[in-house]
């Protein structure tokens, strides 16, 4: 594991020398355009579509470099282990609520499947099928080299897709779907109901689909100044360009034709794996800077961090103060 994070790492320096300076213009262009939504600005769903692939573009590069290369943080199950060990038992713990009758013969839906590693560990789990759709073509096509190299592309299968756009599976197909921080923070609420829908549409009957997502919690307040300016600061951060409630999406999910089964906050903390990695981008910044002051770092990668830091410093207060829940859990049924 130690070989393939360095090598992994590796592999994010190498991308991100190869990618063209529109490319991580973009990326930056992107944080604020973020930024100014939070501000107020309207926007359209074309446009912070567009925006959150040219964030994650770039993005899904810069933390494979610092062990992200799932872009997600887990609740801390287990403190003993690091990053990795506890996406690892957040993962077990999603595919548990699935309840599969027959995990071999099953076929499931990663919905924003990243680099597809997710999905590689659900079938390893199971023994059955994955198949993935995410926004940026540079993680599918991550994805499909690692399957490729796991020698699993008959039981993998990636590809892009947009959760505002219908899926591109047929009716009743799968055994279960899930998703890890990947779906609802890129709806306004009057979108959701179409992505439900789509949900119901392509599961079987009896199926579930379970997540670790990010959401507001009922402590969050629109009319307390502190809790708006803290998610002020940390959305952008999370290529996030909305924050629901729970409520929110389960009534969709409940329109839909779900039953929900569950509903409740991640069974643990989050924020002692954020300021891990925190600690770590801090140090990353030191040598950056050094490297900078004798032209051998561009000064994008500089400011890229300076945002992630500062977000993910307002992040950790506010899942401190109990107000948003990187992993709120949802477990809803089709019937």
């Amino acid at each position: 594991m130690k070989w393939y994070r360095i090598k992994t790492a590796a592999q994010g320096l190498a991308r991100l020398a190869r990618l063209p300076p529109d490319d991580k213009q973009a990326c930056i262009d992107a944080y604020r355009f973020f930024q100014r939504m939070q501000d107020g600005e309207q926007t359209s769903t074309e446009d912070e579509t567009k925006a959150v692939a040219a964030y994650y573009k770039v993005l899904n590069n810069l933390l494979s470099i610092f062990d992200l290369e799932k872009l997600y943080i887990p609740p801390q199950f287990d403190e003993r282990q690091g990053l990795y060990g506890n996406q690892l038992l957040c993962e077990q713990a999603v595919l548990e609520e699935l309840s599969l009758a027959d995990p071999a013969g099953s076929h499931l839906l990663d919905m924003g499947c990243g680099r597809g590693r997710i999905s590689y560990h659900f079938a390893t789990l199971t023994g059955g099928r994955v198949s993935g759709y995410n926004i940026d073509p540079n993680q599918i096509e991550s994805a499909r080299d690692w399957a490729a190299q796991c020698g699993m592309t008959d039981r993998l299968d990636f590809e892009v897709g947009n959760h505002h756009d219908p899926l591109a599976y047929a009716r009743e197909v799968f055994d279960g779907c899930f998703s890890f921080q990947a779906v609802w923070p890129f709806f306004k609420k009057d979108e959701l109901d179409a992505h439900a829908r789509e949900m119901f549409r392509v599961l079987k009957p009896g199926a579930r689909y379970a997540c670790s997502e990010y959401l507001l919690t009922p402590h969050f307040d629109w009319d307390d100044p502190e809790h708006v300016a803290l998610h002020k600061l940390f959305l952008p951060t999370l290529a996030a360009t909305h924050s629901m409630y729970p409520a929110d999406v389960c009534a969709a999910l409940e329109r839909a034709g779900f039953s929900i089964l569950v509903s409740g906050p991640s069974k643990s903390e989050a924020w002692p794996l954020c300021e891990q990695k925190r600690d770590l981008i801090l140090m990353a910044r030191r040598a950056i800077r050094t490297l900078q002051a004798i032209r051998l770092m561009p000064t994008w990668v500089e400011e890229t961090l300076e945002l992630l830091q500062t977000g993910g410093e307002a992040w950790t207060s506010a899942e401190k103060a109990k107000i948003a829940d990187l992993n709120w859990r949802i477990v809803a049924l089709k019937p």
